[in-house]
């Protein structure tokens, strides 16, 4: 049955524009390069690239990995139209080795001033040789001819109240937020604009679920843009379906047991959002204070089934991510997975807000309690690696890709089918989901009909932000075919099954993809990654390039 599912203007992280093509070139060395359509510097590099003997000479033994990576920059700066100390121009944020494919990621942030650049984040590749194998992400040219103010004239705290007192204004007086409200500066473009800012992140429960984002003029104290970048969940299967589960607690000093699991990373806790009064208990030092009134119970049975399914749901994404990429939490450090369930009054949603995942308990007719799902967990702790990694934009195809990252591995935890959601939504109808990954067009968005199975159907209006949701439809197939092969649009696809995808898209997710990256980043961070995990010329990287020709991404 096709179901008309209900609009949702949800999100992760708004920023800049998306990418589009302008062409792929090639040099005799067969290296790849796509460029950024507004900026005109590359979107992604591909190629094996050694560093010149000047850089070779400092100290060939002990040559950093950050010293290729910024003689690659210079060696690239003309390309990227850039002048000056590539040290000024980018700051190195993070550094990985992946023991298993030999490989070595650095994380980079271009800056102006001392003050990064949002949405313009990279990515760069060294192999065991020390050669630069790839480069993805944003370069902004030309900054010092943006007329960027390079003084503050208000403070961070300064942002803060401005930010909260637009956010009371809309939602009312907030008691309590879920955590620390944060105030970060950056230089924000905004309708051809760049800016001096302020982003301010605040997480709220009540009066409204909410994850704002403000970004602040810093030189004026108005509001550049600000929008409520809260994901929300809209429809799935059959709901809590009453079978016994096995789970984690803890036993407190009183003698009461309570929805608290400490074996994995630093807790798996789960609330109820009824009394969002803070209600402190410091059991193993792990409890942090989020809002939420403990579910306790006097013996080892508990009876609210919506906290229960919230507590052994997360534990279940938590050790796929732990057993099937060694991945730590979200965080890749152990963070806290916090739930909380009974969220509002018939509330027919779920969101992960920044800091926490939140359940409502569905009207009864649409759905019922949506923690009952584990791939609607999968899905929305999905979004909260993709923060601690690519941190995908929440627009245009950089937020299709955020969409469809969490419905890929989202499928990946829930592997009893290629269908999102269906264990909740319209009870009692058989076969009812939010999305198939298997056959897109068989659901009916709330815009333009079917969901899109191909590049060709590409949505290119402004609701959704863009399409997030209609659009990732196209790379969900693309996964689908790479798992169970097929013919689609005249091109075969042979399949290498679940295994080898999970790997490939968590690999292409969380080491080469950027913020700003579109659909033909993907493909090619895709590739790259099936080369790292199983080898040029195999059938792995060959059912890759198939699965995305399938689907019309070039």
């Amino acid at each position: 049955m096709k179901k008309k599912i209900l609009s949702y203007t949800l999100a992760l992280s708004l920023g800049v524009g998306g990418l589009a093509a302008t062409g792929l070139t090639a040099n005799a060395e067969e290296s790849k390069t796509l460029m950024n359509e507004k900026y005109n510097t590359p979107s992604y590099i591909i190629e094996n690239w050694e560093a010149p003997k000047s850089v070779e000479k400092k100290a060939k033994s002990s040559i950093s990995k950050k010293e290729v990576a910024y003689a690659y920059l210079k060696y690239k700066s003309k390309q990227f139209k850039l002048d000056g100390d590539m040290k000024e121009k980018f700051k190195v944020v993070d550094e990985e080795k992946d023991k298993e494919a030999g490989t070595h990621h650095i994380k980079l942030v271009e800056q102006h001033n001392g003050v990064p650049i949002f949405g313009s984040d990279q990515t760069i590749t060294l192999n065991e040789d020390n050669e630069v194998q790839s480069f993805f992400g944003q370069v902004v040219p030309n900054l010092d001819d943006k007329k960027i103010p390079t003084k503050a004239s208000i403070s961070g705290d300064k942002a803060l109240e401005i930010a909260k007192k637009d956010i009371e204004k809309k939602i009312g007086k907030v008691e309590k937020y879920d955590a620390d409200v944060t105030s970060e500066k950056f230089v924000y473009e905004h309708d051809g604009k760049f800016y001096l800012s302020y982003l301010v992140k605040a997480s709220t429960s009540k009066p409204e679920p909410g994850y704002f984002h403000y970004f602040v003029d810093a030189t004026n104290g108005e509001v550049i843009n600000s929008f409520n970048a809260i994901d929300h969940v809209t429809g799935f299967g059959k709901g809590v379906d009453g079978e016994k589960e096995k789970f984690e607690i803890t036993r407190g000093e009183d003698g009461n047991y309570f929805l608290f699991d400490g074996t994995r990373g630093d807790g798996v806790h789960t609330f109820d959002a009824l009394n969002m009064d803070p209600f402190l208990f410091n059991l193993f030092s792990v409890i942090l204070g989020y809002s939420g009134e403990e579910i306790s119970s006097n013996h080892k049975f508990f009876t609210d089934s919506a906290a229960v399914d919230a507590h052994v749901n997360a534990g279940e994404v938590y050790d796929y991510y732990k057993e099937t990429f060694n991945r730590d939490s979200f965080d890749d450090a152990g963070a806290k997975l916090i739930s909380s369930v009974h969220v509002g009054e018939g509330w027919n949603n779920a969101a992960w807000n920044g800091v926490q995942m939140m359940y409502g308990d569905g009207d009864g007719s649409t759905f019922i309690p949506l923690s009952g799902a584990l791939d609607v967990i999968a899905h929305e702790l999905t979004h909260a690696v993709t923060t601690s990694t690519a941190n995908l934009v929440y627009e245009n195809e950089p937020g299709a890709l955020n969409e469809a990252y969490s419905d890929v591995l989202g499928s990946m935890v829930d592997r009893d089918d290629w269908l999102m959601g269906e264990d909740v939504y319209t009870p009692g109808v058989e076969g009812d989901a939010l999305r198939s990954l298997e056959d897109p067009t068989s659901v009916t968005n709330g815009i333009t009909g079917p969901y899109p199975d191909h590049y060709s159907k590409l949505y290119t209006g402004t609701e959704d932000y863009g399409g997030v949701h209609i659009n990732s439809s196209i790379i969900n197939k693309a996964a689908y075919l790479l798992s169970e092969g097929g013919t689609h649009y005249g091109v075969t696809v042979e399949g290498v099954g679940r295994e080898a995808t999970e790997q490939i898209y968590y690999r292409t997710l969380t080491k080469y993809l950027t913020s700003t990256s579109d659909f033909s980043m993907a493909r090619q961070a895709s590739i790259q990654s099936a080369i790292d995990l199983y080898g040029e010329g195999s059938k792995e990287v060959t059912a890759v390039e198939k699965s995305f020709d399938a689907v019309g991404i070039q």
